[in-house]
């Protein structure tokens, strides 16, 4: 193999390296802004958790939830309007019991590039927190696309599958933020 060669294809190794590291902190950012309370500093409404959510997508994305658990609750919505609404619905609407905790956890992590389109697959967990003392633990598997656009990567496909819901004791978490201050300057 050539040195010009050689050079090429540590170029396109690292090409992939910073694809997968681009869409692992897109992925752990989209998470981020759907925890609650809202860690990001300076976002005092829902509009704005939607406005840097809805930044992460692309225009014609789509976003569902499949499997026996997930086809009635969350169906395919087609298209950047339509994601919208729907975290409009979630977050525009006043909740009884209210949400006061939830926070989102990665794990199994698998990120295939190729070229301007990638794949992603992890589990996550997530507990939820409601007023009324009520709390279950929720898993589920993502099978996400991304692509490559003009000003980054972008996700494609949010893919959302059950794998279990579990409710909790009550109590079971004594101590929980009413608002997040970790990222405040």
């Amino acid at each position: 193999m050539s040195l010009e060669d050689k050079i090429a294809a540590l170029a396109t190794r690292v090409e992939v390296l910073e694809a997968e590291a681009e869409i692992r902190r897109l992925q752990a950012r989209y998470m981020f802004l759907c925890d609650t309370p809202l860690p990001e500093h300076g976002v005092d409404s829902d509009a704005g958790r939607i406005d840097r959510i809805m930044a992460l997508y692309a225009e014609d994305a789509t976003w569902e939830g499949v499997g026996e658990y997930y086809d009635g609750q969350f169906g395919k919505l087609e298209g950047a309007p339509a994601i919208r609404a729907h975290f409009e619905r979630f977050w525009g609407e006043k909740q009884d019991p209210a949400l006061l905790l939830n926070c989102h956890y990665l794990t199994s992590e698998q990120i295939h590039v190729s070229g301007d389109t990638a794949e992603g697959q992890w589990v996550h967990m997530q507990p939820w927190l409601f007023s009324d003392g009520k709390a279950v633990l929720r898993s589920s598997r993502l099978n996400n696309g991304f692509r490559k656009e003009a000003g980054g990567w972008k996700i494609t496909r949010t893919r959302t599958e059950n794998v279990f819901v579990a409710p909790l004791a009550e109590g079971w978490a004594s101590d929980y933020p009413s608002k997040m201050v970790l990222m405040a300057p």
